[in-house]
């Protein structure tokens, strides 16, 4: 109908950059397509070129508004290239990693974009070994060895240790920090020690509340700070949500934030703007690390680049608003 080769019709198709072709040629092919209402077969496709099309990015909380935004920049990288995306939410668990891994090593999908808290690097080399690329969101810098699995990070120890400082740069002193047990909050732990060490400020572990990492957890983590004989006049809270639930807490006790005491979060959720007071907090860029996280794999799986694992470190930025 168009009165061009099938290859033509392929090179339109699949928008091959090598391959000019005129505008009228061009248009005369999708025309004919609208007119047919020709579909092209993806598992054909699949066939012939061995590829799924489709990415899986895992998550370990779906429900933590930090992953959708990541996730968002995960898929505009997978639109451009012409592949879906599927998510897979683990909570956290070992068990739902380790079934997350036995699906793809199945061949459903072409690559992984992944948050693991259990799977170590030598555990992704079975996956690896069946022609799945691979790329991690990290908390610090973690070596791939000579593994082919890319990693992105945000120094989340200096990230925490810059939000302290700025808590301390406020005139706070008796600062405290919510915190969960597991997880990636050990790297923030780290950084708040670090701040209080430059300041001359002892590592108290009684300002130390460990909790669920949820507005719940940060709530009851609140609860057991404002027993404390000597209470904080800062906290900072290892993500949002904690933070909100602090502020729930303080709230509940007629405190006035920050009059009486300042508080600070980690990651920037939509939410916290909307706070009152708005939320004072750690931004990561989450979409931004979602896209580079989705280039590094697409080099993998385009074969691009073939080289060893690579560990690249993204920008975070406090931001100030009300609360401290």
């Amino acid at each position: 109908m168009a009165g061009v080769s099938q290859a033509m019709v392929s090179y339109v198709l699949n928008g091959t950059a090598t391959v000019t072709v005129p505008a009228e040629t061009r248009q005369r092919i999708v025309d004919a397509i609208n007119t047919l209402g020709y579909v092209p077969n993806r598992a054909a496709r699949s066939l012939r070129t061995n590829k799924t099309f489709t990415i899986a990015s895992i998550i370990p909380d779906i429900a933590n508004p930090f992953y959708p935004t990541f996730v968002r920049g995960v898929q505009d990288i997978a639109d451009q290239q012409g592949y879906d995306l599927l998510m897979y939410n683990t909570d956290g668990r070992v068990d739902k990693e380790r079934k997350f891994l036995r699906l793809i090593e199945q061949g459903r999908v072409d690559g992984v974009v992944g948050v693991f808290f259990h799977t170590s690097v030598r555990e992704l080399a079975q996956i690896i070994h069946h022609n799945v690329a691979v790329v991690r969101l990290e908390a610090v810098k973690k070596r791939t060895g000579d593994l082919p699995v890319d990693n992105v990070y945000v120094d989340n120890t200096a990230a925490a240790q810059a939000a302290v400082t700025y808590l301390l740069g406020q005139g706070y002193r008796r600062i405290a920090m919510l915190t969960n047990a597991v997880g990636p909050g050990h790297p923030r732990v780290e950084g708040y020690r670090q701040a209080l060490t430059a300041h001359g400020l002892l590592f108290d572990e009684t300002y130390i509340q460990r909790c669920d990492f949820t507005e719940q957890g940060g709530f009851a983590g609140m609860q057991q700070l404002l027993r404390l004989a000597q209470r904080p006049d800062g906290v900072f809270a290892a993500n949002d949500l904690m933070a909100m639930g602090a502020l729930q807490a303080l709230q509940a006790a007629n405190l006035r934030v920050p009059d009486e005491m300042a508080l600070m979060g980690f990651d920037d959720i939509p939410t916290g703007r909307l706070l009152t007071p708005p939320l004072t907090t750690v931004t990561q860029f989450q979409d931004q690390l979602g896209r580079r996280a989705a280039e590094l794999l697409f080099e993998r799986i385009n074969q691009t680049y073939t080289g060893p694992g690579r560990c690249e470190e993204l920008p975070f930025a406090i931001i100030t608003r009300a609360s401290a």
